[in-house]
């Protein structure tokens, strides 16, 4: 494992090598590549919107890593960051209106959505401020029950369980778009069981679903109760498990396209089936759900891994920030629920990428690789993201 003396020196060098490199210090949003100048505000010059709730939290991470640190000043620093970041991309996506289907900056996908409703709930979990609570609310009942705007039928299938990928509002009663992807199904568990954890016993509004809805049309809540996204989480868990998991060798699927699975896996379909465990673990105590978690992470770490015992290269336009995702429910695993077994897998990777850093302090989501000049945002957050969260 590399030395403490340099790595505390090297998150910081590493993650604001990062922002110096994509955050617009105009529009407050990433860039999708280096070479862009400020005041980028148009799709194609942007990451993509769900990864701007990966680089939340890898500001939020920041911070508390700072505060555990004691350094004040770089508390202050990324507190100001995680505003800021708050703030650009409320800006640029139409005040997060989930209805609002704009090419250039409104919402398509519903696990784009569902991204930011994970990041809203840790953001109330570390600052308290009602308004995070509130959009997360919001926009986990957008995605399970769709659009009374759009006319969209809602993510969940209350026929067949679990949850749709691609929402459909013009032909909301066909089965024409069938897919269930794991990228929607397992952060969907993820934010029902964080705003379970989150929400206090004593919070009377969340005590029942909100029966007037939005526009005072009650089939379209904006919170659900306390009890309810527990049952939620639980059940969509559940039909993950059933549909998009192999047991015996512990990979999870990409999708489930009617009886037909198909069997891709990515690192951060594994590492959402892996956070989702570990929550559930955590709540419960059920030692099935930890085992799961156990045979995600082995799979990931000795056959996606393989030959050289790091996170896995692999050519995808995003799939780089696919390890600050494995990494942000890897750390559960490891600090939450004591399987600090794949701490060396972990800082073998840091080593490696870290060795590969350019003359920017920037590194590719290829670990073994030298980065050129030009490098996109999904593919130089990976190593940073792993740095903020592993010693």
């Amino acid at each position: 494992m590399y030395s403490d003396t340099l790595s505390n020196k090297s998150v910081w060098s590493a993650y604001d090598a990062f922002n110096l490199n994509f955050f617009d210090n105009k529009t407050h949003i990433y860039k999708l590549h280096n070479h862009i100048p400020d005041s980028a505000n148009t799709k194609d010059k942007l990451g993509a919107v769900w990864t701007q709730a990966i680089y939340w939290d890898m500001a939020m991470n920041a911070y508390k890593k700072a505060i555990k640190n004691g350094d004040n000043k770089r508390a202050k620093k990324y507190k100001l960051l995680v505003d800021q970041i708050y703030q650009g991309v409320y800006d640029h996506y139409v005040h997060f209106d989930w209805n609002n289907q704009d090419p250039q900056n409104g919402w398509f996908i519903y696990d784009d959505i569902m991204w930011w409703t994970i990041s809203f709930s840790r953001a109330y979990t570390l600052f308290h401020d009602p308004k995070y609570l509130q959009l997360a609310d919001q926009s986990f009942c957008r995605v399970w029950h769709g659009s009374y705007l759009l006319k969209d039928r809602g993510s969940y299938d209350n026929l067949n369980g679990g949850m749709f990928w691609n929402w459909n509002n013009i032909h909301p009663s066909d089965n024409s778009d069938n897919g269930k992807m794991s990228c929607i199904n397992f952060p969907t568990v993820i934010a029902a069981l964080t705003l379970y954890n989150i929400i206090q016993t004593t919070d009377i509004k969340h005590q029942k679903n909100d029966t007037s809805g939005f526009d005072k049309n009650m089939n379209y809540p904006r919170w659900h109760s306390r009890a309810n996204y527990l049952k939620e989480g639980m059940e969509i868990y559940k039909w993950g498990v059933e549909n998009l998991f192999d047991r015996n060798t512990g990979k999870i699927a990409d999708s489930r396209h009617g009886k037909d699975v198909d069997w891709t896996t990515t690192m951060y379909n594994q590492g959402t089936f892996i956070g989702a465990s570990c929550i559930l673990y955590k709540i419960t105590n059920d030692s099935d759900y930890l085992n799961n978690a156990i045979k995600a992470a082995n799979y990931a770490m000795e056959i996606m891994s393989a030959p050289h015992g790091i996170f896995p290269f692999r050519k995808g336009e995003e799939e780089g920030i696919y390890t600050a995702i494995m990494g942000q429910y890897l750390h559960m695993l490891v600090f939450d629920c004591g399987q600090k077994q794949y701490l060396p897998w972990v800082s073998r990777t840091i080593e490696a990428g870290w060795k590969t850093k350019n003359d920017n302090n920037l590194m590719s989501k290829d670990y073994l690789q030298k980065e050129s000049a030009n490098i996109s945002c999904y593919d130089a957050s990976g190593i940073p993201a792993l740095m903020l969260l592993f010693k």
